[in-house]
């Protein structure tokens, strides 16, 4: 018998929740469910939405299922479902889209799966105002992050069968972010010989999967891409309500329908319990209760091959009606055996995550803010010499001024050279001089980044450029 910690969530969540117990009951799962509360309905218990026995439940028994929750936009609580993925360290968000039947797309053969990096990117949340008008987001791609999921996504591919992983990336504008992703994923598939590996840039994947999408098996991809194209390929396949998800760790797991809380058919009756479903599947395959997930999907495909779906998806259902349905077309229960190794879970403390590298600060970009027009900012203060100025990253100094609008936000970088033309190291107390030296001409500075080589790590040497 298996603990499972259930969150039902808000909204339609509690409908398609009971659906999906009922489903379980009645298939015979050796599972107990252990009911705990996120969303709206617990924000009386911890202003974040997740009170402290919810998070607790979920490292006890590692595995849970959770319904759709509601997050306000822009004003109130942050998102549970980021809260939730943060908190328990689940690294990888694993979004499978496969053709079903009965369900009308522009594609009938679509079976990939996602591998979303769920952690760093953008979705850090580092953001900043530099001026009153000019915001930052950082985005944070690191190697341990990087190495970590492109293991998940390859060792998960061995496990299910599948032939070819692909990276999806923007490297070649982010040269250095994504260049660093694209980078660890190609050194751990060192370690997949019998894969075919490839990577595509993220533009081009979305044209090739709105046209070619048989084409695609398993695909990993950094935070913002992964959520971005994961929906798209929820699209491909029928849309969210056909879309399951999972939220996997070293140590836990949730799995949870990716559709909203549609708030607005809540207790009509109306709603479909498929995306959670589905996810449930997931789930079982995750605990290594393979026949049983196999026995309850081949109940819910009989059922939309004999045309009995949600009004969602053209379909006369309601949700009792469609539960039913599927509950009736379940063959004999068999005694299921545990697959092992169950489940998948990668030990990321053993990854090659750190490299020993030898750094080098060789120079530094200052920002400033500077209302109408270049800011005149010293050529030279001790081994440090501005190089160029650039606004919304176009250099506007040295050279011709380009015919752009200028914000109040210029970045100024400095390099240190030495009589060589090489690269010469700086430390700190250069970098307070040239800071002080900005200030003293009378040019508000906003923050610094130092400009950092790493021999070995990055194939930079001293001597070469930007």
């Amino acid at each position: 018998m298996f603990n499972v910690v259930l969150i039902k969530g808000d909204g339609i969540g509690p409908e398609i929740s009971d659906a999906v117990v009922e489903i379980f009951e009645s298939a015979k799962v050796p599972i107990e469910w252990v009911e705990r509360q996120a969303g709206l309905n617990a924000i009386d218990k911890n202003p974040t939405g997740i009170p402290e026995e919810t998070l607790e439940a979920v490292e006890k028994y590692k595995v849970a299922l959770k319904g759709p929750t509601t997050t306000p936009v822009g004003i109130g609580h942050k998102s549970v479902n980021v809260t939730l993925r943060k908190t328990l360290e689940l690294y990888a968000n694993v979004r499978p889209a496969k053709s079903l039947p009965g369900v009308r797309t522009r594609f009938d053969n679509v079976d990939l799966i996602i591998v979303r990096e769920n952690i760093e990117d953008t979705y850090g949340g580092i953001e900043h105002h530099q001026t009153a008008s000019v915001a930052q987001g950082l985005k944070l791609i690191t190697r341990p992050g990087s190495i970590r999921i492109a293991k998940y996504a390859f060792e998960m591919a061995k496990l299910y069968g599948r032939k070819k992983v692909l990276a999806v990336h923007k490297a070649n504008i982010h040269k250095i972010t994504d260049g660093l992703f694209l980078k660890c994923f190609y050194e751990v598939a060192q370690d997949y010989p019998e894969m075919q590996v490839g990577d595509l840039i993220v533009d081009n994947a979305c044209m090739q999967l709105v046209t070619n999408p048989e084409r695609f098996d398993v695909m990993v991809l950094p935070n913002l891409y992964g959520d971005i194209v994961s929906d798209l390929c929820a699209g491909l396949v029928g849309g969210l309500g056909v879309a399951p998800g999972g939220n996997i760790g070293d140590h836990c797991a949730i799995f949870e329908s990716v559709h909203g809380s549609a708030p607005d058919i809540a207790g009509q009756g109306i709603a479909n319990p498929m995306a959670l479903l589905l996810s449930s599947f997931q789930m079982l395959q995750h605990i290594g209760l393979q026949k049983t997930k196999t026995r309850i999907e081949n109940a819910l495909l009989e059922t939309l091959r004999d045309g009995i779906k949600t009004r969602d998806l053209g379909g006369k259902a309601n949700t009792k009606e469609f539960t039913k349905a599927i509950i009736e077309r379940l063959v004999p229960m068999e005694i299921d055996e545990l697959i092992e190794p169950s489940p998948l879970r990668i030990k990321s403390e053993l990854l090659p995550t750190y490299k020993p590298v030898e750094e080098y600060c060789h120079g530094v970009d200052i920002f400033v803010e500077y209302p109408g027009g270049i800011p005149k900012v010293p050529e030279t203060v001790g081994n440090l010499k501005l190089k160029m100025i650039s606004n919304r990253g176009t250099k506007i100094y040295p050279g011709p001024m380009p015919k752009i609008w200028l914000v109040d936000h210029h970045r100024c970088r400095y390099v240190a050279r030495d009589e060589t033309g090489n690269y010469k190291n700086i430390g700190d107390n250069e970098i307070f001089d040239l800071i002080r030296e900005v200030s003293a001409y009378g040019i508000k500075w906003v923050h610094i980044e130092k400009l950092q080589l790493f021999d070995g790590e990055l194939g930079y040497s001293k001597a070469q450029g930007e």
